[in-house]
C-alpha cells in the first residue's frame, strides 16, 4: 500500500453491534489493559524475524522493564485504591478491584511469554556464538577466571546474611535481587537459614575471556557458596526480586520543596512490597520465610521458571556483536545550518526550522543553547528541564552562560517520575553557577518544552525560541522521535516569555498569540479546534483530522471525536501506546481509524493537523505539535503545550511527509480493532513493505533545501520553493 493508496482508500466497514452503538462506560477501553496491550506489541517484536537478534533480546528487556514500572507505579494505585475501599469505577465501568484482578492475570501470562521468548531467544543466541552458561558447562579454564573474578570483583561487595533472631531479615529494595538459602553444617548436621542480597552494581552476567560466553551473577554467587558460608553446604536456595510502591507522596505545603522530595526518595525506596518474583520450586520453609518478612500475599507472588530480572538482559546487547543489531545509523545536520556555517541564528532568522529527530541530529539543540551561552549579544536564557541526562551539555552550557554573567533562567521539574534525584543534582549545580532555579508549582508538572534565548541585534532585542515534542536528553533523542521547532517569530517569542512568567511568578499569561497551555486552555482549545472540524463536515466541506500522539483516555476529547466522526470527519490517529478509544463502531465511530507503530525507535512526537475545511493534506490544514499527550493528567494537572506552526514549509513537512508517511506504515503497524485487539497486517512473501522509520533515515527532511523524498511520498508533498 502506498501512501495515496492509504489516504484514497474508503475507511473499513463499520462494526454493527446487535444493541447499536456503546453508550456510556462500554464506550471506552480500560486504561490499564490498554498499557498491558501495548507492552505485549513490545514483547511481540521480540519475537519478529524481520528484527536482529540482539535489538529483539532489547525488547524483550524493555518489556520487562516497563513491566515493573508499570506495577511500581500503575498497579500500586490500583493496590492502594482497593486498601482504601474506593470502589469508584473508572471510566470504563470497572473497580479498582476488578481491574486489579484483569491486570494480575494479564501481566502473569505475559510473564509467561516473556519466557517462553527469552528460551528461543537463548538457542538462537548460542547458534551465533554468545552462550549463557550454567555453573556445570564451564570448562576448567573458565572455572579457573570464575574463581579468581569472584575473588577480586564480587566478594569484597558481597554481605552474607544469616536469619536469626540476633539477626532480622535485611531490607530489600526496590528491585532487589537476592538469593535465599537453606544450610546445613558440616560437622553436626544444623540447620540455618541465610540470605545473600545481590549489590545493584555488580554485572548480572560475568563475561568470560573472548567475551561471547556468559555466567549470570547467580551461578557464580551459588558456585562460591563456600567461601562465602564455610562449614555450611547448600540443602535449598531460590532467588527472589521485590517490586515496591514508587510513587511519591508530597506535603502539599512544603515549605522547601527540594528537601521534601530528598525525604519522599528515601520513603520510596522503602515503599510497601506490591509483587514478589520468586524462582519456581522454591524450598516451602524459603519461600513462607520471605512472604512473612516482606509481608506480601500469596496472590502477589510470581513464581518464575526461568530467569528473574530481565529487565538485565540489555547487557548481553555486545558493541562487539554489531552483526546482530540493526545497522549504524548516524542522524543528519540539517542543510539549512551547514548552509549557515553552523550558526543557529543566522539559519532560524532565514526562516522556521523543524528537525526530526532522530533522523536530524539532537546536537542542533545543544548548539542552540551552546551558541547562546559563548554569544557576547545574548542576554538571557530561559530554559524548561523535565528529564535530561546524567552530563547534560545543556545544564553545562546554563551553567556557561550564568558564570559569564548572562541571565539564566531554568524550570526544573523535580516531580519527573524516577528522576527526581538526578534533577536535584542538577538544580544544585545551576544554582552555584549562578543561575536561577524555579520548581514550578507544587501540584503540577510542568512537562513543556521550551528554550528562550534573547539577543541584542542592532537596537533590537530579538527572542530566540525553541518549541519541542521531547525532553532535552541527548541520550534518549537518539531513539525517540520527536519534533524541534526554532523560531524566531515575534508572537511565539512573546508566548514563550508569557509561560516563563508564569512558571516563575504564577502569574496566569493573557493573550497568548499562537500557543495554548495546559491546565489553563489546552484542552479547551483542542476542544474548539475538534468540534470546528465537525462545522466542516456538516456544512459539506471536506474535513479531517490527523492526531499523533503517545496516549488517548481523555474522556471528553475522546467524546469530542466521536461527535466529529458522527459528523462525517475522516480522523486517522497514530496512538502508540494507551487508547481509550473505540474505532470502527456503527453509528460511534464509523470514521476513525486507529493504528499503533512499534519499531527501531520509540515513536515519541504529538502532532494534531487539522483540514480547516479543506482536507488533508492542504496548505490551508491549520498544524500542531505539542508536548502533551490525551490523558487527563496532561490536559488538566500538567504544564504543558500546544504550538501552531504558521510557516507553509515547516506545514508541509509535518503534513506531507510524517503524517502521511506514519499512516502509511505498513511493516511496524498495529491495527486497533472495534473490540480492543490490535492485528498485524504482515503480508506472506513481500520484502517490501512500507517502513516509515526506514523511510525517515533513507531520505532528507523536507526541513532542508526542498530534497525530494522517495517511493510515493513526493505524490503528497507541496512544492516548497
Amino acid at each position: 500500500m502506498t501512501q495515496a493508496d492509504f489516504l484514497q482508500a474508503p475507511f473499513p466497514k463499520p462494526l454493527a453491534l446487535p444493541d447499536g452503538p456503546p453508550a456510556g462506560a462500554d464506550r471506552f477501553f480500560n486504561r490499564e489493559l490498554s498499557w498491558l496491550s501495548f507492552n505485549w506489541r513490545v514483547l511481540d517484536e521480540a519475537r519478529n524475524p524481520r528484527v536482529p537478534l540482539l535489538e529483539r533480546l532489547r525488547f524483550l528487556s524493555i518489556s520487562a522493564t516497563n513491566l515493573d514500572e508499570f506495577y511500581t507505579v500503575r498497579v500500586a494505585g490500583l493496590r492502594e485504591l482497593v486498601r482504601e475501599g474506593n470502589t469508584m469505577p473508572s471510566d470504563d465501568g470497572r473497580t479498582p478491584d476488578e481491574q486489579l484482578a484483569l491486570v494480575n492475570a494479564d501481566a502473569r501470562r505475559l510473564m509467561g511469554a516473556q519466557q517462553q521468548v527469552f528460551t528461543t531467544l537463548r538457542g538462537e543466541m548460542e547458534e551465533a556464538g554468545i552462550a549463557i552458561l550454567t555453573r556445570d558447562r564451564l570448562t576448567p579454564d573458565e572455572a579457573a577466571f570464575l574463581d579468581r573474578y569472584f575473588m577480586d570483583q564480587v566478594f569484597p561487595v558481597l554481605s552474607p546474611m544469616a536469619i536469626d533472631p540476633a539477626h532480622p531479615f535485611p531490607f530489600i529494595p526496590n528491585l532487589g535481587f537476592s538469593l535465599a538459602l537453606e544450610l546445613a553444617r558440616e560437622s553436626d548436621g544444623r540447620e540455618i537459614k541465610a540470605l545473600l542480597p545481590i549489590p545493584g552494581q555488580l554485572t548480572r552476567f560475568v563475561a568470560l575471556p573472548g567475551g561471547q560466553r556468559f555466567v549470570p551473577l547467580e551461578e557464580l554467587l551459588l558456585l562460591n557458596l563456600a567461601r562465602l558460608f564455610p562449614g555450611y553446604r547448600n540443602t535449598g536456595h531460590c532467588g527472589f526480586r521485590v517490586l515496591r510502591d514508587s510513587d511519591l507522596e508530597l506535603e502539599d505545603e512544603a515549605e522547601d520543596l527540594v528537601r521534601e522530595f530528598e525525604h519522599a526518595l528515601k520513603r520510596r525506596r522503602r515503599g510497601q512490597v506490591i509483587r514478589l518474583k520468586m524462582t519456581a520450586g522454591a524450598p516451602d520453609t524459603l519461600r513462607r520465610l520471605i512472604m512473612a518478612e516482606l509481608q506480601v500475599d500469596p496472590d502477589d507472588v510470581v513464581e518464575v521458571d526461568g530467569v528473574l530480572g530481565m529487565a538485565d538482559l540489555r547487557e548481553l546487547v555486545l558493541d562487539s556483536r554489531r552483526d546482530l543489531q540493526w545497522p549504524n545509523f548516524v542522524p543528519r545536520v540539517p542543510e539549512r545550518v551547514q548552509d549557515h556555517d553552523g550558526d543557529m541564528f543566522s539559519a532560524i532568522r532565514q526562516k522556521d526550522m523543524l528537525l526530526h529527530h532522530p533522523y536530524e541530529t539532537f546536537d542542533m539543540v545543544i548548539r542552540f543553547i551552546a551558541q547562546a551561552a559563548a554569544d557576547p549579544n545574548v542576554l538571557a536564557i530561559k530554559q524548561t528541564l523535565y528529564r535530561t541526562s546524567r552530563d547534560s551539555p545543556i545544564v553545562d552550557a546554563l551553567c556557561e552562560a550564568a558564570e559569564a554573567g548572562k541571565s539564566v533562567t531554568a524550570l526544573v521539574e523535580l516531580k519527573a517520575r524516577f528522576d527526581e534525584a538526578a534533577n536535584i543534582r542538577q538544580s544544585r549545580r545551576l544554582e552555584r553557577a549562578g543561575a536561577h532555579v524555579v520548581y514550578g508549582f507544587v501540584n503540577y508538572k510542568t512537562h513543556a518544552k521550551i528554550s528562550s534565548v534573547v539577543r541584542r541585534e542592532g537596537d533590537r532585542l530579538i527572542t530566540y525560541s525553541h518549541y519541542g515534542t521531547g525532553n532535552y536528553h541527548p541520550i534518549t533523542a537518539r531513539i525517540y522521535t520527536d519534533l524541534s521547532l526554532f523560531t524566531c517569530d515575534g508572537a511565539l517569542g512573546r508566548d514563550a516569555t508569557k509561560v516563563f512568567n508564569y512558571l516563575s511568578g504564577y502569574v496566569q499569561p493573557e493573550e497568548l498569540e499562537n500557543l495554548a497551555i495546559s491546565p489553563i486552555n489546552l484542552k479547551s482549545r483542542m476542544l474548539e479546534l475538534i468540534e470546528r472540524e465537525a462545522r466542516f463536515a456538516q456544512s459539506g466541506r471536506p474535513a479531517a483530522i490527523w492526531a499523533k500522539m503517545n496516549s488517548l483516555i481523555e474522556r471528553d476529547v475522546i467524546d469530542a471525536l466521536y461527535a466529529a466522526s458522527q459528523s462525517g470527519v475522516r480522523i486517522n490517529l497514530v496512538v502508540r501506546g494507551i487508547c481509550g478509544l473505540r474505532p470502527g463502531i456503527a453509528g460511534l465511530s464509523d470514521n476513525i481509524r486507529i493504528k499503533s507503530i512499534v519499531g527501531r525507535f520509540l515513536e515519541h512526537s504529538r502532532i494534531v493537523c487539522f483540514g480547516n475545511g479543506h482536507g488533508l493534506p492542504s496548505r490551508k490544514a491549520r498544524v500542531f505539535i505539542s508536548s502533551a499527550d490525551w490523558m487527563d493528567r496532561n490536559l488538566n494537572r500538567r504544564v504543558e503545550t500546544l504550538v501552531e506552526c504558521m510557516n507553509d514549509t515547516v506545514k508541509a513537512q509535518i503534513t506531507s511527509q510524517i503524517m502521511a508517511a506514519n499512516m502509511a506504515d505498513e511493516a511496524q503497524s498495529w491495527i486497533l480493532q472495534p473490540d480492543g485487539r490490535y492485528l498485524r497486517h504482515l503480508p506472506a512473501g513481500r520484502d517490501d513493505l512500507f517502513n516509515c522509520h526506514l523511510f525517515f533515515m533513507e531520505n532528507p527532511s523536507l526541513s532542508g533545501r526542498g530534497t525530494a523524498g522517495a517511493r510515493d511520498v513526493p505524490a503528497l508533498t507541496h512544492s516548497l520553493d
